[in-house]
């Protein structure tokens, strides 16, 4: 009985870390928000350097889980882990004493190769560690809520740190936690590794690599600037990519990716489940962010605090997830949590006009609670899926899942705001360029408006607060429909009697029913 305390002590220690570890890591995907403007202002990047510091992160992020998901299958997790943390603490040095863009490009760049290293080996440790099914989806609740957590709490450590620090405070905050982490890890985490560690799928690496990185890319900036024939093109050059990656999967022993999985039904539900969520978050705490700072007023800070309710109920999310599938199910609790997603669209939708701070923060609940839900679901499901030794390969799709979903999100629901913000901005007594930004977005509309000044100027800002709201209210529709759509989707994948015991059992039988085709 001593025993079995000891070890569930360790156990949940070990969780501690990997749950520490990527806190850090979610925190710093958001933290330069608040800290680009210090940031320009003391390097003095042009615009097209100003956008590689922001994205190169995500970039690069979002196209290397796939790849160190596998390498940490084959090499090692720990090993992994511990590796990511030393590129992570190394990247941190050289982009807090960078005295020239392109060195903080490059340290934020060693940085996502960091953390592409370390996040799929969080998940993956997690299903060694926690054996029990049951357990284990406590496990990923706690992961999940302290997921959420870590990107909430970006912007307003981001804005504290820059305030009083500068903005290398924000990256010099890495090295001490990473070299503490590196030193509690270290004698407490076991290693795992798949017992048939093949050779690595170098030529699979590279398409998966490129063609993430690609669709990413494609997708962001079509979010930037709209879809154009050269977006269209590189779009379809990632599609190719991912295909030709697919094909070449199928045909290996011991595949990098094993695309079989998403023959069954949960896994594509659950990679599913993932995904739009994070669209609908990714879409709306930016939405939420600009209206905050550009139509009430506030600070980045300010911002940033009124962002906290959606992290909060994400966080409530997580931790009841497990309760609730066990009172109602898998297939019930996934879709239950997509209709509140909805609630939380249709809600914004139908709210009175002007919107008030009471209805977003509203909505930032039901969307919280819903994506909290439903997330620690889905990767309960996505990790259960695949046997121990192969779980690098169900951390990789979960992040990948998690971090284009969000950059989904942004592209799709945000250009469809910008279309729609721009054809409210009419009759406005500008010509020319002014007329252009104006209507462009709406922290185009505040410059202006400042500059003008005057009866001019107010005309202006009362105009782009209108426009606003009218683009949200048609945005939150066309973000209902396209979650109603997924939670009919994965209803229909999802067996009523799918549990997560029956899961992995089904894994061989799966290869097994693709090498009969």
């Amino acid at each position: 009985m001593n025993s079995e305390r000891i070890e569930s002590r360790a156990r949940w220690g070990m969780l501690a870390v990997l749950c520490a570890s990527v806190f850090l890591v979610m925190m710093d995907v958001t933290i330069l928000n608040v800290a680009l403007p210090a940031l320009i202002t003391d390097l003095q990047p042009d615009p097209l350097t100003q956008l590689w510091i922001v994205d190169i992160y995500s970039l690069l992020l979002g196209g290397l889980l796939v790849l160190c998901g596998g390498l940490g299958d084959r090499i090692g997790r720990k090993r992994m882990f511990l590796a990511g943390w030393v590129v992570f603490a190394l990247a941190s040095v050289i982009a807090a004493t960078a005295s020239a863009s392109w060195q903080l490009i490059l340290g934020r760049a060693l940085c996502a190769i960091g953390a592409a290293m370390l996040m799929p080996s969080t998940v993956s440790m997690i299903r060694n560690i926690f054996t029990d099914d049951r357990e284990r989806v406590r496990a990923i609740a706690v992961w999940s809520a302290v997921t959420g957590l870590g990107a909430a709490a970006g912007p307003v450590v981001g804005g504290l740190l820059v305030q009083n620090y500068g903005w290398r405070s924000a990256f010099w905050l890495n090295v001490p936690c990473a070299i503490a982490l590196l030193l509690v890890a270290i004698p407490l985490l076991p290693e795992f590794r798949s017992p048939s560690r093949g050779s690595l799928d170098w030529v699979g690496a590279v398409l998966s690599v490129v063609g993430i990185m690609t669709l990413a890319w494609g997708i962001k900036h079509t979010a930037a600037g709209g879809l154009t024939l050269g977006d269209v093109l590189v779009l379809a050059l990632a599609m190719g990519l991912l295909v030709l990656f697919a094909r070449r999967q199928l045909r290996l022993d011991d595949p990098l990716l094993d695309v079989r999985l998403f023959r069954r039904g949960p896994f594509t539900a659950a990679t599913i489940a993932t995904f739009v969520p994070q669209v609908a978050l990714g879409a709306m705490l930016l939405l939420f962010t600009l209206w905050l700072q550009y139509i009430q007023g506030y600070s980045p800070i300010q911002a940033g605090l009124r962002i906290l309710p959606v992290a909060f109920a994400a966080l409530v999310g997580a931790l009841i997830a497990p309760h609730v599938m066990d009172k109602a199910g898998v297939r019930t609790t996934m879709g239950a949590s997509l209709v509140a997603v909805v609630a939380g669209f249709i809600t914004l939708g139908f709210a009175p006009v002007p919107t008030t701070y009471p209805t977003i923060a509203g909505v930032q609940i039901a969307l919280g609670l819903g994506a909290g839900v439903v997330t620690t679901i889905a990767s309960s499901v996505l990790v259960a899926a695949v046997p121990a030794d192969r779980a690098g390969q169900a951390g990789a799709v979960s992040e990948t899942s998690y971090d284009l979903g969000q950059g989904v999100g942004v592209a799709l629901l945000g250009s469809i705001h910008g279309a729609i913000f721009a054809t409210h901005m009419t009759d406005l007594p500008l010509t020319g360029a002014d007329l252009d930004s104006a209507r462009g977005s709406v922290g185009g509309a505040a410059a202006v408006a400042a500059r003008v000044g005057g009866q001019a100027g107010e005309t202006i800002m009362d105009q782009a607060r209108s426009a606003f709201d009218a683009a949200l209210t048609t945005t939150a529709f066309v973000g209902a429909v396209i979650t109603v759509l997924a939670a009919l989707l994965v209803v229909r994948l999802t067996p009523r009697a799918f549990t997560m015991s029956t899961s992995g059992g089904e894994y061989e039988k799966t290869r097994k029913d693709f090498a009969d085709r």
